[in-house]
């Protein structure tokens, strides 16, 4: 009688790599604890410099997996290379990097958290979890952890656990969900501003050629959303030029464009900077607020 093949975990793991990199989704192998393989000697400390590919760019190109999400990738020859192969034979799960493709998961740890979801999100593709689940949303943002209890984005710098495909049709990352890395947090006193951006170029009919509403009422619902900022000078004031971009965005969603939005917003940073909110903040929650309002328009 014939026996039964047994497969190797590793091998495993690394069919599923392989399978996931061939649909360009960027992998790495996770420990069994679900944590990412610590960086080789040379790397330890980040004495190589990091990564190309990460926050602070460095000049590593180390043959192995380190880095965590960092590492991730398709390329077939480097997840079979003899690298690798020590890795994929300790590994607990494969790891994937959401951001390199194209998705975000919100990552919902507890039960409480799922129900939230369930009562706030837009469906999208769901995957069952040990202790929750992941909705995974089509487009990319920041990667935050803790974003209310419960909940972490995974995504531009972050790695995931891959548990399957998971069910239902993904959906295009929401509003809702982009809203979520603009904290409601004290400001900073005032000497705590890093800049201004008092030099850069403000709003101007010319570059505005597809607005259809009137210098005057442009510039009163700017004058609006500065005044509502700066009146947050003890707390929220990001999280106010949050709303404010996006209230400010919404009313040109009728318009053919160009607006000149990036311009218009450029005051709502400067209001939020003159307040104590720093400056790479203000821009940020800026920035979300006027993206938020176009996706949802999408």
């Amino acid at each position: 009688m014939t026996q039964p093949t047994l497969i190797r975990r590793e091998d495993l793991h690394l069919a599923t790599a392989l399978h996931l990199a061939a649909s360009h989704v960027p992998v790495l192998p996770l420990r069994a604890g679900k944590g990412p393989f610590g960086n080789c000697p040379d790397c330890a400390d980040n004495a190589c410099g990091g990564r190309p590919s990460m926050k602070t760019p460095g000049p590593c190109a180390c043959p192995r997996p380190c880095h965590a999400w960092a590492a991730a990738t398709t390329d077939l020859r480097v997840l079979t290379s003899p690298a690798w192969a020590a890795a994929w034979r300790c590994a607990g799960v494969v790891g994937y990097h959401p951001g390199g493709a194209g998705v975000t998961v919100v990552d919902l740890d507890d039960a409480d958290a799922v129900t939230w979801a369930r009562a706030t999100l837009p469906p999208t593709r769901t995957v069952t979890t040990t202790r929750g689940e992941h909705w995974i949303y089509r487009g990319v943002m920041r990667s935050v952890n803790h974003v209310r209890p419960g909940v972490d984005i995974k995504s531009l710098m972050s790695y995931a656990r891959w548990l399957g495909s998971g069910s239902g049709t993904m959906s295009t990352l929401p509003p809702v969900v982009l809203a979520l890395v603009v904290k409601e947090e004290p400001t900073p006193a005032r000497d705590a501003v890093d800049s201004s951006s008092v030099t850069r170029a403000r709003w101007d009919r010319s570059v505005a050629t597809g607005c259809r509403h009137t210098e005057t009422y442009v510039r009163t619902c700017v004058s609006r959303g500065v005044e509502r900022v700066q009146a947050r000078s003890e707390k929220g004031a990001g999280t106010a030029a949050y709303g404010s971009a996006r209230f400010l965005a919404k009313q040109h969603t009728a318009c053919p464009g160009p607006c000149g939005l990036d311009a218009l917003g450029e005051d709502l940073i400067d209001a939020a900077v003159s307040v104590g909110v720093p400056e790479p903040y203000a821009r940020r929650a800026v920035f979300n607020g006027l993206q938020a309002a176009l996706g949802a328009t999408a």
